[in-house]
């Protein structure tokens, strides 16, 4: 996975063969066929990834892409900037909302500084090739050079982390302003106007919100992104989190394991990551439905359905932390349910 293209050629279909296998052992199980809803499609879609060679304990970790913006200077966000680099070593001590959740489906959180406007911070993780991206409304977040380069290194971390055991990634981010970034994206890929897309954040006030959408509408105008062309859109009018989690998704995909989207910051990199290698979806896992504006428009165009209803909107990965106990029901549903012919009794038909 040195180049995009032979990362793009690393991501396979999933196994159709091992998929009908899957669904005639779960109807087989002591149970009446489909009474366990999603979470048989959910065990069906696992069991097709060339990555997992089984659904028993496997290790779980959510990888949190932190960066700052320089959109941010254009008063689209309340929070102070600093705050992302404070929650950065809060989440190292393992004190922010997603740590805290992730250790109740006993999953690691990574931490990564890919563009904290910050002196480097001990013992994180770092792919940082600036302290935070360029300003969208003005220009460009980065170029495409820089988009690819981060893009390659965050699908080769996942290409690591799947060497040292783990199989099951989440995707989160840390930045203040980074919805606008994530609204310009979803604006340009599902070719809908900001007023669809632009929501309050991290709780912006309402006044301010068409001051937003106007930011949003300029950044498109001034940076014509291609919508067919996922880093173009995230060299343009992303950032480098959001580079960060589509890296993710992708190299997810290219080593064959599932990776669990977080809300609508992780929709739109997944938008991006759908336009490079459509292929990849078959290997999104969606958490749950954010209370972001414009998630419905998002998820409706990459064909997803959430497994939670929670009204969230804290980002960070806190969304994929709660499902993967979802992931883990439905493993333990697979490889854990007694089997009809051995219960006497048989509810397949005849």
């Amino acid at each position: 996975m040195k180049t995009l293209e032979s990362l793009i050629h690393s991501i396979k279909p999933l196994n159709r063969d091992k998929m009908q296998h899957a669904t005639q052992h779960i109807d087989s199980l002591v149970k009446p066929p489909g009474s366990l809803g999603r979470l048989e499609a959910l065990a069906i879609q696992l069991q097709g990834m060339p990555g997992l060679s089984g659904l028993q304990d496997l290790q779980k970790e959510i990888v949190v892409m932190c960066a700052d913006h320089g959109v941010f200077d254009e008063g689209v966000a309340i929070t102070p900037k600093s705050v992302t680099a404070i929650q950065a070593r809060n989440m190292q001590r393992g004190l922010t909302g997603v740590c805290v959740l992730a250790k109740s489906s006993h999953t690691r959180v990574l931490p990564v500084d890919i563009g904290i406007d910050s002196d480097p911070i001990d013992n994180l993780l770092s792919l940082k090739i600036a302290r935070g991206c360029g300003n969208i409304a003005q220009g460009p977040a980065m170029t495409r050079q820089q988009a690819e380069q981060l893009l390659l290194a965050s699908a080769q971390l996942v290409q690591r982390r799947v060497a040292q055991g783990i199989s099951v990634f989440g995707v989160g981010e840390l930045g203040i302003a980074n919805t606008t970034p994530a609204s310009a994206i979803v604006s340009v890929i599902t070719g809908r106007d900001p007023h669809e897309t632009v929501g309050i954040g991290a709780n912006l006030p309402k006044e301010r919100l068409q001051h937003k959408e106007s930011i949003v509408r300029q950044a498109i105008k001034i940076n014509q992104p291609n919508p067919d062309d996922g880093l173009d859109v995230l060299a343009k009018v992303g950032g480098f989190d959001l580079v960060g989690m589509t890296g993710v998704i992708l190299g997810a995909a290219a080593c064959g394991v599932p990776v669990i989207l977080d809300g609508f910051l992780s929709y739109a990199s997944a938008l991006a990551a759908y336009q490079i290698a459509p292929q990849a979806r078959e290997y999104c896992i969606p958490s749950h439905f954010s209370a972001e504006k414009g998630a419905m428009l998002a998820l409706q165009h990459l064909n997803l359905t959430p497994y939670l209803y929670l009204d969230l909107r804290l980002g960070e990965g806190s969304g994929a932390a709660i499902a993967m106990s979802v992931v883990s029901a439905a493993c333990a549903m697979y490889s854990n349910m007694g089997l009809q012919a051995e219960s006497g009794f048989s509810l397949l038909p005849s």
